[in-house]
């Protein structure tokens, strides 16, 4: 809005707009790969279900000891 009456460009979008900040190449936002789904062991390939607010690679298999992964939908 060059002098603040309103008639500024319309449509925005450019590179510092918020106009679809925050997204990654696969769009949308919010969780990554959703609420459900299993941690797997890349190991032993024992799987967990996926605990809601805790990452994958946070996890440690309970048979093995090594770092989870989050499984392939």
């Amino acid at each position: 809005m060059p002098r603040g009456d309103g008639t500024g460009p319309v449509g925005g979008g450019g590179p510092g707009s918020a106009r679809g900040a925050g997204r990654g190449a696969g769009g949308g936002g919010g969780f990554a790969m959703g609420p459900g789904g299993n941690c797997v062991c890349p190991n032993c390939d024992r799987q967990v279900a996926h605990q809601r607010g805790t990452q994958c690679y946070q996890m440690k298999c309970p048979a093995c000891g090594a770092q989870m992964t989050r499984q392939r939908k």
